[in-house]
């Protein structure tokens, strides 16, 4: 037992050390690493449900609960099914839209799902939780929290947040002025409720955090701390976790794995050596060697190719990087029909997701039917015969990787997996047949 505390003792010693080689730390205040290594101590990161899914911008503070419970500390997840209803101005250059209790309700039961997938929830003594403030601040009336909480700070210590500030030019309701309150009281309430001393969460969240250990100081006379991590920026300095689509989602059905999957093939050498520190849990020595080996031939993306690869398989699955990696061979990579033909169904599907996709009758397969009618008829991807035929005399025609001519007669020998046929007309534009 001696020795398993020393361990244990260690591991917590080196959790701040861990953020910080991973650059991980923006603030934090002093006091918070004593804490950890005095004792297991519980800590939160807040998630406001303004979507059912989580996506990559919060990718950061769940790596975060994921090493505080490593290094054998509790996790808290905290649901924001209350603030959720108010709006955070930080970071923000308008107020948010309100939602509905039946909408916020279920973008909690998809957020609570995915931070099931990178937390341990059953490992005994700092097993991670999900609590949703809402509960306790559903019988909460307007006149107890002006009572209970309100009274606790100045205007003017509300006005100094620059999450407020910044919203004074271009104007900022009441309503959301008061979300610092309610922030800071969920930290005040679980700190008395659940002994949580230390707060988490992106830098743009300081003057909430440190509202909550003010709360504590003043309400309970108890001490708390604050720990927060950089806004993750591109290194051009644009925002990072969008596309050109929007937001990268860790839904597969909002952003597919083959595209999670490209997002992090496609960063750039600098930003895949921030991400890989981040957004795995690869050890300090491991990214070392793989960017001393990254950096002896940089055109095999080493360093983007193991971050891709780790983050797919976290986030999604083993199966859903073969799947997304395997359509990017077919999509990017030279192949052969023999290849093609390998596919799993899943691989085809997310191709599917990614290219023009045409439904046409298996019946007119298997009874044959010319390329030409196919790829102009059945399957309009060429707008007339006409266009159709000139593309297959210029050899600009493939199916499942394979050239053909206008006198092809396409049959059930060319479908995949029973249901798909692939076809490519010059190098990079793609159709997929899907047989009904």
């Amino acid at each position: 037992m001696k020795y398993l505390k020393f361990a244990l003792n260690f591991l917590r010693m080196s959790f701040v050390g861990e953020l910080q080689w991973r650059g991980m730390i923006h603030d934090i205040t002093p006091g918070t690493e004593e804490q950890l290594e005095k004792e297991t101590t519980t800590a939160y990161v807040g998630f406001d449900p303004t979507a059912d899914s989580l996506h990559i911008g919060n990718l950061v503070s769940i790596m975060m609960l994921k090493h505080l419970q490593n290094a054998g500390h509790k996790p808290l997840a905290l649901v924001g099914g209350a603030t959720g209803m108010v709006g955070d101005p930080s970071g923000k250059s308008e107020e948010r839209k309100f939602l509905t209790e039946e909408t916020l309700q279920h973008n909690l039961e998809g957020v609570k799902s995915q931070l099931k997938s990178f937390l341990d929830f059953d490992c005994g003594e700092n097993s991670a939780e999900i609590v949703n403030n809402y509960d306790w601040f559903k019988e909460f009336s307007l006149l107890d929290f002006l009572r209970d909480a309100g009274k606790h700070l100045t205007v003017n210590y509300m006005m100094s947040k620059d999450s407020v500030k910044k919203r004074l030019e271009t104007g900022l309701s009441f309503t959301e002025f008061t979300y610092q309150l309610i922030q800071g009281y969920d930290f005040y309430y679980l700190n008395k409720e659940r002994n949580c001393k230390l707060q988490m969460g992106g830098s743009d969240q300081w003057g909430n955090i440190t509202t909550g250990t003010e709360f504590i100081r003043r309400i309970g006379g108890g001490e708390a701390f604050a720990l927060t991590c950089p806004l993750i920026t591109k290194a051009d300095g644009s925002k990072f976790g969008k596309s050109e689509g929007g937001n990268i989602w860790l839904d597969p059905e909002k952003t597919s794995p083959y595209k999670f999957y490209q997002f992090w093939l496609n960063q750039s050498d600098e930003d895949a050596l921030k991400s890989i520190k981040i957004f795995t849990m690869k050890s300090e020595n491991e990214i070392k060697e793989l960017a001393n080996k990254h950096s002896e031939a940089p055109h095999t993306r080493i360093l983007q190719n193991a971050l891709a690869e780790d983050i797919t398989v976290t986030v999604h699955s083993q199966e859903a990087l073969e799947n997304a990696k395997a359509a990017s061979e077919i999509l990017f990579g030279k192949t052969t029909e023999e290849n093609v033909r390998k596919l799993s169904k899943g691989a085809l599907e997310s191709i599917g997701n990614e290219v023009p996709k045409h439904e046409v009758s298996k019946e007119t397969i298997t009874n044959e039917v010319g390329i030409i009618d196919l790829l102009a008829e059945h399957a309009p991807i060429f707008s007339s015969k006409g266009e159709a035929r000139r593309a297959l005399k210029n050899n600009a025609v493939a199916l499942n990787k394979t050239k053909v001519q206008d006198s092809k007669t396409v049959s059930s020998a060319d479908i995949i997996q029973g249901d798909y046929i692939l076809v490519q007309n010059g190098k990079k534009n793609y159709h997929l047949i899907n047989l009904i």
